[in-house]
């Protein structure tokens, strides 16, 4: 649905073995797994990740979590993953249908330009494309919604009360609140909860189905318990499975989701098939803003186009969000895109030096270049700090050599393909009139091979140019065109 700036086909630079297995935090378990995947050649992931609800501008705290499930994708598929990323969209809750009715319009209307603005920022993130985006309102989704909550009443997993709603049964789910690590036992029942909006303290019977009531306006569906509409929680249930099957690889969030959102999924969708939901549960940590939860009232409530009109761009705003491990608690001030910048900065002049120095000289072995040790810090949990080091020690390292004239052409080269290699994860080049500087630099290299006439090394970049997400177009007479892959991320 949009087409992303920086990104590249990951196959072009994935190594061919997995020299490390990768390893991951499990929320469920509380200790770093050793990931294997369902498939049982191990070569497809799915990975569903909970969206943004569509009553407003998604904000930076939500960007974070968006922006670390991409690194995880990225990283798969760099290490030869094929990923089946599925993110939903909630376009129909208690907040959705407030906003559509104070409004006066129809809830696909409301929604619908969140939506678009959703995707806008995505793309100024550099957020490669999920596989699909289901809405909860699409009727393949009612449909499979309504077709869960069969089942768990046939089974005795729900019950219809006698406000007209359907209500899941705790007491028919011994495990619930596992993922949370908490023992219901000690905590005070909160009766049934009919709202998408509860807290943490409320635990009670959650709605699979909510009877319809003025409050809804015009929102609602018909089904076998009368005209309603659905509960949060079994919207994700039904979208993951309809798209990804009844088992998961991964499943990710923020820590604001795992109680009760995502504790009510393993409920709903384990007593409807009977199997294991999901194998590994990853989320990240809360962020703050100026050392406080984000507030209108506290003046530190900030959406990507707030950051954009003050002048920073998507770039800046994603290195801030990717430079902090993603379970560590990240504390998000203007002066984080200010050094955000000043890093960026680094690269840029990095880039841009070996890219001078390089010329049309082939690639020759370089330390930093052959290394995987970048690869093995992001196996480690997504270790960033220490993937970084490794770049920011490779930068440092060959300016050194340059100033002292000790890094050859080649040698240039050799670390501008490595970073090509690392940027398919990062997605941090600099932009040239929108190109990415490492596509551009390959491009023009082509062009010197053909002007030679060598037209191996010519078929070779092209090849290299179209790996990293980028088409090259040869015209009549003139400079060829390059334009991004129809599909690629």
């Amino acid at each position: 649905m949009c087409a992303c700036h920086g990104d590249a086909d990951a196959e072009a630079f994935a190594p061919t073995t997995r020299p490390m297995p990768i390893r991951f935090f499990n929320t469920r378990s509380r200790a770093v797994e050793t990931f294997t995947p369902i498939d049982p050649p191990g070569a497809t992931v799915s990975l569903y990740t909970c969206g943004p609800t569509v009553y407003a501008h998604a904000h930076i705290g939500n960007f974070r979590a968006y922006t670390f499930e991409d690194l995880l994708q990225r990283h798969l598929e760099w290490r030869g993953y094929v990923v089946r990323r599925v993110m939903n969209l909630t376009d129909v809750d208690d907040k959705t249908i407030r906003g559509c009715r104070a409004e006066g319009i129809p809830l696909a209307q409301f929604t619908a330009r969140f939506k678009t603005a959703f995707f806008e920022d995505l793309e100024a993130m550099r957020i490669r494309p999920a596989e699909a985006y289901p809405a909860a309102t699409d009727p393949e989704n009612i449909g499979q919604m309504i077709a869960m909550i069969a089942r768990l009443l046939e089974s005795g997993h729900a019950y219809q009360a006698d406000d007209r709603s359907v209500y899941f049964r705790l007491s028919a789910f011994p495990d619930y609140g596992k993922l949370a690590h908490l023992d219901l036992a000690e905590l005070r029942p909160g009766g049934r909860v009919r709202s998408d909006e509860y807290e943490k303290e409320s635990i009670g019977d959650f709605a699979l189905w909510k009877a319809w009531d003025e409050e809804d306006g015009e929102v609602a569906w018909e089904s076998p318990w009368g005209r309603g509409r659905p509960g949060w929680h079994i919207e994700c249930s039904a979208m993951a499975t309809r798209l990804l099957g009844d088992e998961i690889d991964i499943h990710c969030g923020g820590v604001d989701n795992i109680f009760p959102h995502h504790e009510a999924e393993i409920a709903q969708s384990e007593c409807c098939t009977g199997k294991r939901f999901v194998r590994y549960w990853l989320h990240c940590a809360h962020l703050l803003a100026e050392g406080q939860k984000m507030s209108k009232s506290l003046g530190n409530f900030f959406t990507l186009r707030d950051l954009l009109a003050r002048g920073f761009t998507g770039r800046e705003l994603r290195y801030a969000l990717l430079s902090v491990h993603y379970r560590l608690p990240l504390n998000f001030r203007i002066v984080s895109l200010e050094g955000a910048r000043s890093a960026l900065g680094r690269i840029d002049e990095w880039l841009a030096r070996l890219t001078d120095h390089a010329g049309t000289a082939p690639a020759e072995p370089h330390p930093a270049a052959g290394s995987d040790a970048f690869g093995e810090a992001l196996d480690d949990d997504l270790n960033i700090s220490a993937a970084l080091a490794v770049l920011f020690d490779a930068i440092r390292d060959s300016h050194r050599a340059l100033d002292a004239q000790t890094l050859t052409a080649g040698q240039a080269r050799s670390l501008l393909d490595w970073w090509a290699g690392i940027d398919t994860v990062l997605a941090l080049s600099p932009e040239v009139g929108g190109i990415p500087a490492a596509v551009q630099a390959l491009a023009d290299e082509r062009a010197a091979a053909r002007a030679a006439k060598n037209w191996a090394e010519s078929d070779r970049l092209r090849d290299a140019v179209r790996g990293m997400g980028w088409e090259i177009k040869d015209t009549r007479g003139g400079p060829a065109k390059l334009s991004p892959v129809k599909g690629a991320a």
